[in-house]
């Protein structure tokens, strides 16, 4: 099932600063979209307020309920939105049993489950790791079991955090394989991410969060002025 979430006079305020107010946005279906903005700017607050984890100051989010079952399936607060944190938060087991935690409440065979976990992890290049302990893992490694276990869930929307961070290209490839996946079967992405690469080209729509509001813009388009305002730089040097 592929949704949209929609906000309308969204804020966060922290005491007297105010972090963000944005009017309105709206996520899916199918999108893909690069989330940008300094430190600070809140582009964590918002998807984590975009996923139920943090409640808004002002602002309301139109999406499916949620229930007891998405909340302790390490769903996030809100049905078929997935958090996935830049510093993943794994349980103290094996890669076999952290990625199958998700669907164990799933009406499905144990082998039909182990099937799917298979699959995962050879999607992430991990499938000769499944029953080592989390422990032994690199850090790329951990974010790999990370995106495994919410790619199993086949989320409506899942929102990266700085997913790519301090990661190598093996790793950021393997990314990019399951969050293709995803889109091809109609999810949305939201992707923050300092520098771009291999997971922000699978983007299609750029938001900036710029003086505590969000500014929205096709990333072709983006691209295509950049390339004009350099052809238009070079002609008036010569």
């Amino acid at each position: 099932m592929t949704i949209k979430i929609t906000a309308q006079q969204l804020s966060m305020r922290f005491k007297e600063r105010v972090l963000f107010h944005i009017p309105e946005l709206s996520i899916g279906p199918n999108d893909a979209i690069y989330l940008k903005g300094d430190n600070g700017v809140g582009k964590t607050t918002l998807l984590k307020i975009l996923s139920g984890l943090l409640k808004p100051t002002t602002g309301k989010i139109a999406q499916p309920t949620s229930n007891w079952l998405n909340r302790f399936s390490m769903r996030t607060g809100r049905k078929d939105v997935i958090y996935l944190h830049q510093s993943p938060y794994l349980f103290d087991g094996t890669v076999y049993q952290n990625i199958v935690y998700g669907i164990r409440y799933q009406k499905e065979s144990a082998n039909g489950k182990r099937a799917q976990v298979i699959t995962a992890l050879r999607m992430v290049g991990l499938e000769t790791l499944a029953d080592e302990h989390i422990s032994v893992l690199s850090g790329g490694e951990k974010q790999r079991v990370a995106m495994a276990r919410a790619w199993i869930l086949k989320p409506s929307i899942l929102l990266m955090d700085e997913p790519s961070a301090s990661l190598d290209h093996e790793s950021i490839d393997r990314l990019v394989v399951m969050a293709k996946d995803l889109l091809a079967r109609g999810s949305s992405l939201v992707i923050t991410s300092h520098q771009t690469n291999a997971l922000t080209d699978l983007c299609r729509k750029q938001w900036w969060i710029k003086d505590t509001t969000l500014v929205e813009s096709p990333l072709l388009q983006v691209i295509k002025d950049t390339s004009q305002e350099k052809t238009y730089a070079t002609s008036n040097a010569n």
